[in-house]
């Protein structure tokens, strides 16, 4: 941190200018003051946590709540036996009516989820063709290759003498006339 030191003709007294701290040092400042004042009000602020899980219930409704609450009581003393036969029954009945429910409404996932299968076939599809044709053209271009070897050899022969056989030559040129006829 460099200081420097100036002396004010204005103020009639000198005065020391920290360097470096300019908009953003401002910005820091205010934003910590912010967040001061912040806490200071959540300090004095009680909580209410003690009275979070009971319930409360309106005056005028709560005779209903109780009986409610009575009613369910009752329930869960009888025995065990009956209620499991009863749940179970409204369970197979809940799960057949929600499958049927999915056979004939999809929902947006289910949709979603179609699409993008049919997407992925598709895809998968057009990568085997494209893997059938490279297969194919690296076929070709080996065929191609080979026979243009086996030309080269033909053609490239030479006699003792180092001239060119034009005998076999010959030969080449006569069995591509018979191939293409």
């Amino acid at each position: 941190m460099v200081w420097y030191y100036f002396s004010a003709v204005v103020f009639n007294s000198p005065f020391l200018i920290l360097s470096g701290r300019g908009f953003a040092f401002r910005r820091k400042q205010k934003i910590e003051r912010q967040y001061r004042r912040l806490l200071k009000k959540r300090r004095q602020v009680p909580a209410q946590q003690g009275d979070q899980f009971t319930d409360t219930y309106p005056e005028h409704l709560k005779h209903l709540y109780l009986a409610e609450e009575e009613k369910l009581k009752k329930r869960r003393r009888k025995t065990p036996d009956d209620s499991v036969s009863s749940e179970e029954k409204l369970n197979k009945e809940a799960e057949s009516v929600v499958t049927q429910e999915k056979f004939k409404n999809k929902t947006s996932n289910q949709k979603a989820k179609e699409e993008y299968e049919k997407i992925k076939a598709e895809h998968a599809r057009k990568r085997e063709e494209a893997e059938k044709r490279k297969q194919q053209r690296e076929e070709a271009q080996r065929l191609y290759k080979k026979k243009k070897m086996e030309a080269y050899k033909i053609l490239s022969k030479k006699t003792k003498k180092g001239q060119p056989n034009l005998n076999l030559q010959v030969e080449f040129l006569l069995q591509k006339i018979q191939q293409n006829t």
